[in-house]
Formats: structure tokens, C-alpha cells, sequence
């Protein structure tokens, strides 16, 4: 079993990328200390389509790998075989850009009550980018794979652990040969160490586990990993089949060799008993106004509260705000760029009163999901949803809920200005 152990080069590292990230992100607690993360610093982030790499989220287990791109390559495994080197992957295929949401799957776990371990993100680890890179589906048929045929691609990360895994994580092959690329550059620059130089795979829509930084090898298979199944020494099925997996207190989910579903929010509704965190629930942040400082009204009487909203595979249908702490809800315009796989921004013209308000954001997606209201106590679990609520899960996994992301705003009176004569 996999063990979460102190590493000690940790804090170094996050200084490190907290310094050339010039105050865009802020580290966030890690109860078991081991490790990097860094979420964005402020609330604002959350007002605009495309974050920086500045205040993009940072978060990773392993120490990031010494690497030098032009002696790196790719392996390819399973039902394929062969290697393919950086220059091949950036020059002898296309070339595309897919903007995308990635949410790290324990976003939110420090809403949980209690509180379950590891990292305590509010809603600091969500995130924005444009990834440039070459689309699996142009790599894989060149060397014999042009069908799903109820396969799974297995990506490996190039991460050293000091434990005896391997970061290992598995996604049908339906949705690689989809929309997911090999990325190489960041928002037009190149890949920053921190976020998986040389190569990453980029899965839009869908949580920040699944898209393997430091990519090693690519492994055509049958089913998900599972203990055993890669051709390499150690344990291999930890991050697929027991981290990153919802399940309630006590318990050890049943490893799966495949699901038919692969919707999260689907199979916490029950068709997988022990949901794997694939594609992102439906979310919403408001970004502005932030908090930090009181607010007064345009010469309107109006405040503009903006936000973002994602549903991972899913498109946002709309997005409701309510300046009274969930009593009342209001429509929000959607605007902006819509892509598949990234979020949508919002605005709602609120006729503020002056005093003091909380501000609440909810989100619904294209099959009428909606963000709950709450997050549960331990023990819901399958009920949880249809009492408007997140079911609290042992990993602290994928929770959506709205009330632990309001913001409290003052609003101050607006001075007329005096009248002349």
C-alpha cells in the first residue's frame, strides 16, 4: 500500500515556484505533508476566461523530474509498440490548441466537515489555459490503433517516487482519441517545468489527475491499470483504483478492471458504486466582486458580479446568483468565449443596497445538473444529491457545492455628487 510520506525537498520546491509565479498563487495546507501545491491567490483569477501561468494552480506528489527535452521520449506499450522522441511529437504530427478547465479532483476538500486529509483546497485549484501539442488520435493510428474496441489508455508519468509506485492513470481510449492531446506549450510559451515539461497530457474537461504531467509512456489496454498489469517493477494501480476514487469513511472500494460509465456526476447518482473521478462536475466561482475591500455601486445604482462556470464534458445551460445568502435567485448572462471542455464567464447587474451581503454563484449544466446546496455529513452517501446536497466523501473528492463558495460583500452608500447653482 502506498504510504503518504513527508518530502523534505517539498518546501524548497514550492518556494521556488511560488517566487517565479511573482505572488500569482499561494500555498495552500497539506496535512501529510508531501505534496507541491499552490493555489491561485486571489479571487479575481476567477473573473477572467484565461488564467496566467502566473496564478495557474500547482499541484503534484513526486519531485519534479530533471529532464532535457531533446533526449526525451515517449514510450509506447500494449497493444502498440514503439517510441516517439519530443522533436517527432512537435514536428512530424499536428499541431493544435484546445483551451482547457482543469480542476484538481480534491478542489473543495477543505470544506468537508470534518475534515478529511491531505490537501485543504477551497476553490483555489481551478484553472484556465490554452495547451498547445499534437492530438493523440493523430499519434495512435499511425501505429495501428484506429479503434476504441472498449480499450483504455494507460498514461505513466515520468515523476521519480520515493515510495514503490508509479503514477499510473487510465482513461477510456474513446475519449484520448477524442480531444486529448500531448501539449507542449502553455498559454503560447513553453511548458513550464511545474506543469509536466517536456510533455503533458492535456484530457479537457476533465479533472487534473487525469491529465499526467511528465509523460513517459503510453499503454494501449484492455482494462484500467490494475495492480500488476504494467510492464515495469512496483505498485502500479494506487492513483486509479484507491486515490481519486468517492466512497464513504471506512471503506476500501473493490479495484475495477472497467466501467460503463464514465460520467462522475452519473456514477455517483449509482451506476458505479465507488465513482472514479473522470470529467468535472458542475461548478461556479464568482470572481468579482472579491471580498477584500468594500464595494460602491455605478452610477446606476448597480454592481457587475462576474464569474466562471464548468461542467467538465458537459456545457454550462446557466448560472444564477443570489445576494441574499441562497434566499433568492436571480438569471446571470453568460458571455464570452465557449469552447467544449472550458469554462464560460458570467455577469449579473445587481441593484445593490448598501450594508453587508452574501453572494452565492449556481451553476447548471446541459442535462440539468445542478451544484448542491451543501456538502453532507459522513453518513450520506447515495441520498446525499437528492437532499441538495454533495455527499462527503473519505477522499474529500469532486465536491460542487455552492454555500462554501460564497463571498461576503460590503456594499458602502453612493454619494450623490452636489448640485451646482
Amino acid at each position: 500500500m502506498v504510504t503518504e510520506q513527508p518530502r523534505t525537498n517539498r518546501h524548497d520546491e514550492i518556494s521556488a515556484i511560488a517566487k517565479a509565479k511573482d505572488g500569482g498563487v499561494t500555498e495552500m495546507r497539506d496535512e501529510a505533508d508531501k505534496y507541491t501545491v499552490l493555489g491561485a491567490a486571489r479571487r479575481r483569477t476567477f473573473a477572467n476566461w484565461l488564467t496566467p501561468i502566473e496564478e495557474h494552480f500547482v499541484c503534484h506528489r513526486n519531485d519534479i523530474p530533471a529532464i532535457e527535452a531533446d533526449e526525451w521520449t515517449v514510450s509506447l506499450a500494449g497493444h502498440v509498440e514503439g517510441d516517439i522522441s519530443m522533436a517527432d511529437i512537435k514536428t512530424e504530427y499536428p499541431t493544435v490548441a484546445v483551451a482547457h478547465t482543469m480542476e484538481c479532483a480534491g478542489n473543495g476538500r477543505g470544506q468537508h466537515r470534518p475534515e478529511t486529509g491531505s490537501v485543504q483546497w477551497g476553490f483555489e485549484a481551478a484553472a484556465t489555459a490554452v495547451w498547445t501539442g499534437t492530438p493523440v488520435s493523430s499519434i495512435l493510428p499511425v501505429h495501428g490503433i484506429e479503434s476504441p474496441e472498449n480499450r483504455w489508455l494507460t498514461t505513466i508519468g515520468g515523476d521519480p517516487s520515493d515510495e514503490e509506485d508509479v503514477f499510473a492513470r487510465s482513461i477510456p481510449l474513446t475519449k484520448a482519441l477524442d480531444d486529448c492531446i500531448l501539449a507542449y506549450e502553455m498559454n503560447g510559451e513553453p511548458l513550464p517545468r511545474e506543469h509536466g515539461y517536456p510533455v503533458r497530457l492535456i484530457v479537457p474537461g476533465w479533472y487534473g489527475v487525469n491529465n499526467v504531467k511528465w509523460v513517459d509512456e503510453l499503454m494501449i489496454t484492455d482494462s484500467m491499470v490494475t495492480e500488476g498489469s504494467l510492464e515495469r517493477p512496483g505498485k502500479h494501480a494506487y492513483w486509479q483504483q484507491v486515490a481519486y476514487r468517492l466512497h464513504p469513511a471506512g471503506v476500501e472500494p473493490d479495484p475495477l478492471e472497467s466501467v460503463d460509465t464514465i460520467d462522475t456526476w452519473e456514477q455517483l447518482e449509482g451506476a458505479v458504486e465507488h465513482p472514479y473521478t473522470f470529467d468535472a462536475n458542475v461548478m461556479s466561482i464568482i470572481g468579482t466582486p472579491d471580498g477584500s475591500s468594500p464595494v460602491t455601486p455605478r452610477t446606476d445604482g448597480t454592481v457587475e458580479v462576474c464569474g466562471v462556470a464548468w461542467a467538465g464534458d458537459d456545457a454550462i445551460e446557466r448560472v444564477e446568483i443570489s445576494v441574499d445568502g441562497g434566499d433568492t435567485w436571480a438569471d446571470a448572462e453568460l458571455f464570452g468565449p465557449d469552447y467544449s471542455g472550458a469554462w464560460r464567464l458570467f455577469r449579473y447587474d445587481w441593484a445593490a443596497k448598501a450594508g453587508r451581503h452574501v453572494l452565492l454563484s449556481r451553476a447548471t449544466d446541459e442535462l440539468y445538473r445542478r451544484q448542491p446546496k451543501t456538502i453532507s455529513d459522513p453518513h450520506a452517501w447515495r441520498d446525499a444529491l437528492a437532499r441538495d446536497e454533495f455527499p462527503w466523501n473519505e477522499g474529500g473528492y469532486a465536491a460542487n457545492a455552492v454555500e462554501p463558495n460564497g463571498v461576503e460583500i460590503t456594499v458602502l452608500e453612493r454619494e450623490e455628487p452636489a448640485s451646482s447653482g
